[in-house]
C-alpha cells in the first residue's frame, strides 16, 4: 500500500462525509492505493456512526475509537501504529488542510527521500490573537531545536513509514514531532507552503492554555533530546559545582573562624548559604546517580542496539 492517511477527530461529524469523499477524489486522480484511519477521540456527536457509515461505503476507510477524550498525541500514536502504507500522511478532520497537497506530498517523500515533510500555512485564514502567538511560538521553537521550519503545528505532515515506527508521541508532544524524529536519527526534515482553508464547520478544539502548554513541552522534549540518556551529564555537573561552591564557602569561613578570630561561622549569613549550596548540590547529584540508574534498567536505552544487529543480520 502506497499511503496511509490518519486523521485524528474530536466532534466533527459535519465534516467527515466531505473529508472522506475529497481524500478518496485526489487518490482516485492520481492513481494512489490507500487507506483512510479515522482516530475518534472519545467524540460526543454522531462521529463514529458517520464514520461506521463511511467505512460501509468505502473499503479504503478504517476507524478507532476511544473511550475518552485522550488528546491529539495519543490519536496520532494509535494511528501510526494501525499505519501499513509505505508514506504516511496526517491531517486534521475540520477541512482546513486540503487533501489536494497529499501527492507532492508523496512524491517528496518517495522521491526526494524526505524522512518528514511538514506544512507551512503560510497564508492562515485565523485571527490575530491566534497568528500572532503561533509566529512566537514557531520562532522560539525553531531556535531552540534548529530545525528550519516555520510551522511546527501544521497537522498536514508527510512521513516515511520508518519514523512513525520509530518515534514515541504522548502527552502533547504531537506539536513536536519534527524535533522527536530529528532526535530519533531522522534528519531530512522539508517544507512545503500548503493551502489553509477557513473552518466550515464546528469549532476549534483548542484554547490560549495550549500556548504554556507547549513551551512547557518544548523544555521537556528539549531536556529529554539532551540528557535522557545521560542524566548525571546534567545533574551531576550542577551538583559537583553548587557542593564545591558552598564547601568553598565553609572553608574560607572556617578559615577566618581560625586565624583571625572573627565571628563566630553561625553568626555570618555566608554560612547558612554555604549549606544551602552544599545541600542542593548532594540532591541534584543524587538524582543524577538515580536518574542513571533507571536509564541503565531502561529497555529503550538499548533499542539502537537491537536496531543495530538487526541491521547487520
Amino acid at each position: 500500500m502506497q499511503l496511509s492517511v490518519v486523521v485524528p477527530l474530536l466532534n466533527e461529524a459535519e465534516s467527515l462525509p466531505e473529508l472522506s469523499q475529497w481524500i478518496n477524489h485526489v487518490m482516485q486522480e492520481n492513481y494512489l492505493s490507500y487507506e483512510l484511519i479515522f482516530i475518534d477521540d472519545g467524540s460526543r456527536d454522531d462521529s463514529w456512526k458517520v464514520i461506521v457509515e463511511l467505512a460501509e461505503d468505502n473499503p479504503a476507510v478504517k476507524g478507532i475509537k476511544f473511550r475518552r477524550n485522550y488528546g491529539k498525541a495519543a490519536a496520532l500514536s494509535c494511528g501510526f501504529t494501525a499505519a501499513s502504507g509505505k508514506v504516511v500522511i496526517t491531517m486534521d478532520a475540520d477541512l482546513q488542510d486540503n487533501p489536494e497537497e497529499i501527492p507532492e506530498l508523496y512524491r517528496m517523500i518517495v522521491e526526494d527521500g524526505f524522512d518528514l515533510v511538514s506544512g507551512w500555512k503560510k497564508k492562515r485564514h485565523d485571527p490575530i490573537s491566534k497568528t500572532i502567538p503561533t509566529r512566537f511560538f514557531n520562532w522560539s521553537t525553531r531556535r531552540m531545536s534548529r530545525i528550519k521550519l516555520h510551522d511546527f503545528n501544521c497537522g498536514l505532515k508527510a512521513y516515511n513509514s520508518d519514523v512513525v515506527k520509530s518515534i514515541d508521541v504522548y502527552g502533547e508532544m504531537h506539536r513536536y514531532i519534527p524535533v522527536i524524529a530529528k532526535w530519533a536519527g531522522f534528519t531530512k526534515i522539508g517544507e512545503k507552503v500548503v493551502l489553509h482553508q477557513k473552518r466550515k464547520y464546528g469549532k476549534t478544539k483548542y484554547g490560549p492554555d495550549r500556548f504554556l502548554k507547549g513551551y512547557l513541552d518544548l523544555l521537556t522534549i528539549t531536556f529529554i533530546s539532551r540528557f535522557g540518556k545521560r542524566p548525571m551529564h546534567f545533574f551531576g555537573l550542577w551538583g559537583t559545582l553548587l557542593f564545591m561552591t558552598g564547601f568553598g564557602i565553609a572553608g574560607f569561613l572556617a578559615y577566618e573562624r581560625i586565624f583571625f578570630e572573627g565571628y563566630k561561622m553561625t553568626e555570618r549569613p555566608l554560612f547558612y548559604f554555604g549549606m544551602l549550596a552544599m545541600i542542593l548540590g548532594t540532591q541534584l547529584f543524587v538524582a543524577g546517580f538515580l536518574g542513571e540508574l533507571i536509564s541503565r534498567s531502561s529497555h529503550d536505552r538499548t533499542a539502537y542496539l537491537i536496531e543495530t544487529k538487526r541491521n547487520l543480520d
